[in-house]
């Protein structure tokens, strides 16, 4: 039950830090500005989420992602990491990366598969907006950086002619994971 509740909705959460968009600057200055996002959310984050709304709600989890820049110097991320509930883990991966003006990439193997296809984003300072997509499910991910140790996720998805919240999620830098020099014995 949580297994399948993690390949759709809490992986979801993972997508924000594999996600960004461009809005209406100039392509070079909107390139280099996603680009210094991706930067700032690149690392090891973890933390809490809950279900807050559907057939789950109040369904607790806790995330441990890692962002790194996308394969081949593309403008974009790779995601690895778990989601847990209890004793159920569900591996996270995405990989987005710049296509045009805007963004395309998948979270796990796509809508074709289990997963869900970014369709859109955009980079408003520290804030995030991105579509996400999955045959009749459409939704939207907003994500805001708060300093440069915390991230708070909203997902959302559209039902009739609103957006109904259905995750929240929390994420901390993972200091510990930052290599600060090395000692010898």
């Amino acid at each position: 039950m949580y297994s399948r509740i993690f390949s759709l909705f809490g992986g979801l959460a993972a997508l924000t830090l594999a996600t960004a968009g461009t809005a209406l600057a100039p392509q070079a200055e909107a390139a280099s500005r996603d680009q210094m996002f991706f930067q700032q959310v690149s690392g090891v984050w973890k933390g809490p989420g809950e279900i807050v709304a559907g057939k789950y709600k109040g369904t607790k989890f806790s995330c441990n992602l890692t962002g790194s820049p996308a394969p081949g110097g593309d403008t974009g991320m790779k995601l690895d990491g778990t989601c847990r509930v209890g004793v159920f883990q569900q591996p996270m991966s995405a990989v987005i990366s710049q296509k045009g003006r805007g963004y395309t990439g998948k979270f796990l193997d796509g809508a074709e598969g289990k997963g869900l296809d970014i369709i859109s984003g955009s980079v408003n300072g520290d804030k995030v907006v991105m579509g996400i997509n999955r045959a009749q499910l459409n939704g939207a991910m907003v994500a805001s950086l708060r300093g440069e140790n915390k991230m708070n996720i909203t997902i959302s998805v559209k039902v009739a002619d609103q957006m109904v919240p259905v995750i929240g999620l929390s994420l901390d830098r993972d200091l510990d994971s930052i290599a600060v020099g090395s000692i010898k014995e």
